[in-house]
């Protein structure tokens, strides 16, 4: 995750930002509208986003929602203040992550690498997880030994949540992931799908509950890793 686009209309920013991360290998893109970050993610292979919320015509949020139109690059979004309801929005929209301006190096280049480290589980066939197993080539969940049925949407949802600890998913954008960006699906089909999985869990006595954590007024995600 080397190839990183900073989107921001700030250009001292953007300076600062590329200050911290070229020493450690990055590769800076740079993007001052929302417009220039589509352009660019067509033009470069782009491995991580930057995105500030407050930007004039097309501001992060509506940028989020355009890039998650077209790519599952990850994004994180720079905030000016750390407002719960910019926190939650940008979470519904798709984006992987926020950081609050101004920010410290090393808490930015954490966030990064932890990222970093989420995008490489999401290739992985298996995950093992306190006993539980989940093998994508043999399309196989067990615990302990014990195997545990489950529909392809239930199987998809449960492979996403395992590769990516920590973070938080809306309705909206697991629809999008497990259903595709056509779908018509209404949030409450994916409760139903939720609520499915953690009964299959707890009926071979994996406590899923501890992990499969619901975020209200935003969607769910798991702990731990």
């Amino acid at each position: 995750m080397k190839n990183v686009l900073i989107v921001d209309d700030e250009e001292r920013m953007v300076e600062l930002i590329s200050l911290y991360l070229k020493p450690h290998g990055y590769t800076i893109y740079q993007a001052n509208t929302g417009i220039d970050a589509l352009h660019r993610l067509t033009e470069y292979k782009i491995d991580l986003v930057l995105l500030d919320i407050m930007m004039p015509d097309m501001d992060g949020f509506s940028t989020c929602r355009e890039i998650r139109n077209q790519s599952e690059v990850p994004i994180i979004m720079l905030t000016a203040r750390e407002q719960n309801e910019d926190i939650v929005k940008g979470f519904k929209l798709g984006a992987d992550d926020y950081i609050t301006k101004p920010f410290d190096e090393r808490v930015l280049l954490a966030r990064m690498e932890a990222l970093a480290r989420r995008v490489k589980q999401m290739n992985q066939d298996q995950v093992f997880f306190k006993g539980l197993t989940w093998d994508a080539e043999r399309h196989l969940v067990s615990y302990k030994g014990a195997p545990i049925s489950m529909t392809p949407i239930e199987f998809k949802l449960l492979g996403l949540f395992l590769k990516n600890p920590e973070k938080v998913f809306s309705r909206e954008h697991l629809i999008q992931l497990i259903l595709g960006y056509e779908s018509n699906t209404e949030g409450r089909t994916i409760d139903s799908h939720i609520r499915n999985l953690r009964d299959k869990c707890r009926g071979v006595n994996f406590n899923i509950d501890m992990f499969l954590v619901t975020i209200w007024g935003v969607g769910y995600k798991w702990k731990g890793s």
